[in-house]
């Protein structure tokens, strides 16, 4: 059995990440942390994992860490990177939620997220874990960046039109992207209130979201030369889901409905859905899983909607799936649930 750690038990990803690993047959759950549940049990404060998962929460402390052979940092952008390098010196795969090994940049990562890098010597080390463009190299990696939520819906969404020859304008690219206000993270903050989000929807970091430099970095990577993008999020009155509403100009009339299911043909967590279909956020809730919809504006413009779970497949099920790539799984091990409905 491989032992698995879990600091930030405490967050929605951290409980959502341990539900997951709970009913893995490969995983043996030995340790979650909190520094404000610690000495708590996590059934006692998340009745839903009551038998489930028997342990208490401790404090993060790296020599108890060690004692696992993958660490996950569901945790604040700013912590695992004081962590890992430690860890990976004794010999343990590192997997973070956040956004610590994201940006290849140090600069640019300082600039958005408002903190020195600890350890900048290790981005070049990490792994971007989007298994569906890097696959190979997830399944030889001792140190994982999990992508975030926007930018997994985002790039699945653009990946079969750039992997090969861009089939589209690349300085012309436009994300139109809406999340439920679990995507705020598990913390008190007026905004993510019921009486102020209910009822109501609205755009936010318009001019300037810190996911941009990591969608547009991946979409570089992937096409291999500059690209212009347009990114605007917006908060919409639902705990879970993402919906990615995708624009791009077509270079050449091809059948790009056939496109994209050739190439997502084979990835277990990828469902090109039929001609004329509109996936919906509560077909993928609680599932890892990505659903996309081609079509085609009557001015020529290509329209590309993606539906992903926040939580799961932009998250905790991502991290367990790049964690079965790591050690050898299979990819869907563990992560086979349908879909909750309604």
């Amino acid at each position: 059995m491989i032992k698995a750690a879990v600091v930030g038990g405490t967050g929605y990803t951290g409980v959502e990440l341990m539900r997951l690993l709970a009913r893995h047959p490969e995983i043996e759950l030995t340790l979650a942390t909190s520094r404000s549940d610690a000495g708590r049990a996590v059934g006692e404060v998340y009745p839903s994992l009551r038998g489930v998962v028997d342990l208490d929460f401790c404090p993060p402390q790296v020599d108890l860490l060690a004692g696992s052979d993958v660490v996950f940092f569901a945790t604040p952008n700013g912590t695992a990177m004081k962590f890992a390098e430690i860890l990976l010196e004794k010999g343990r795969v590192v997997i973070d939620l956040a956004a610590d090994f994201r940006l290849r940049d140090a600069g640019l990562w300082e600039k958005w997220y408002g903190q020195p890098h600890a350890c900048p010597h290790l981005l070049e080390e990490a792994v971007y874990g989007l298994p569906e463009y890097n696959r190979e190299r997830i399944r030889k990696a001792r140190l994982i960046a999990c992508p975030g939520c926007y930018p997994t819906a985002v790039q699945l969404g653009f990946l079969p039109l750039l992997a090969e020859e861009p089939l589209v304008e690349v300085g012309d690219l436009i994300a139109d992207c809406k999340s439920g206000v679990s995507g705020a993270g598990r913390k008190a903050q007026l905004n993510a209130l019921m009486a102020e989000c209910g009822e109501s929807f609205k755009a936010y970091a318009a001019s300037g979201h810190r996911h941009h430099p990591e969608i547009r970095q991946g979409l570089q990577s992937i096409c291999g030369r500059s690209v212009g993008l347009t990114f605007v999020p917006h908060l919409v009155p639902m705990i879970r889901g993402i919906h990615a509403t995708l624009y791009a100009l077509p270079k050449n009339d091809l059948d790009f409905q056939q496109l994209f299911e050739s190439f997502y043909a084979s990835e277990p967590f990828v469902d090109v859905l039929p001609p004329g279909s509109h996936p919906d956020t509560g077909d993928v809730r609680g599932a890892n899983r990505c659903q996309i919809a081609v079509h085609r504006a009557g001015g020529g413009r290509l329209i590309v909607l993606s539906v992903i779970d926040n939580l799961v497949k932009g998250a905790a099920g991502q991290a367990v799936q790049n964690m079965n790539l790591a050690f050898g799984l299979p990819e869907t091990m563990g992560l086979e649930s349908v879909a909750l409905y309604p």
